[in-house]
């Protein structure tokens, strides 16, 4: 009878470990910024045209702004899509980055951690310069250049 509890628990404890390492491996690997070229930074300004706040990551997605200040339009035709990945919609909301403050139409410039697959999505590092309401900065400069711009999410861009 001893034998066959020491059993028993035995194989409880292995079926715990083993639930608890297929619960955590997923969460961790969620987490892993592999997928970003850390070694690139690319620094983009745009147009807001949705801000989606989740708990996980929020995001920001934007019409790219060329270098002429222009709205980029791809081989298409259409305007050129990018989107950037922050913290969760909690902790970007206390930096004053919130779908409030960033509504359709918002003119801002961020740097990024582009994916390492060139597709038009990436990871952002430190603040984000909005621009003053429909103040775009000059062609080939960013929103920190505009007089009256804001730093949301960090002190330096």
């Amino acid at each position: 009878m001893k034998k066959q509890s020491t059993r028993t628990w035995i194989v409880a404890g292995v079926l715990a470990f083993v639930s608890l390492s297929l619960y955590v491996s997923p969460a961790l690997a969620h987490h892993s910024f592999a997928m970003y070229d850390q070694t690139k930074t690319v620094t983009l300004t745009g147009v807001a045209h949705q801000f989606v706040a989740q708990a996980n990551h929020a995001e920001l997605h934007f019409y790219l702004v060329g270098p002429d200040g222009k709205l980029s339009k791809g081989a298409d035709g259409k305007y050129v899509d990018y989107g950037i990945e922050m913290a969760g919609a909690a902790a970007v909301a206390q930096q004053g980055i919130t779908a409030d403050t960033f509504p359709v139409g918002t003119i801002f410039s961020v740097k990024v951690n582009p994916l390492r697959d060139g597709s038009n999505f990436g990871s952002r590092i430190g603040a984000i310069a909005k621009c003053p309401e429909k103040t775009p900065p000059a062609a080939g400069k960013t929103c920190d250049s505009v007089s009256g711009s804001k730093l949301l999410g960090g002190t330096a861009f």
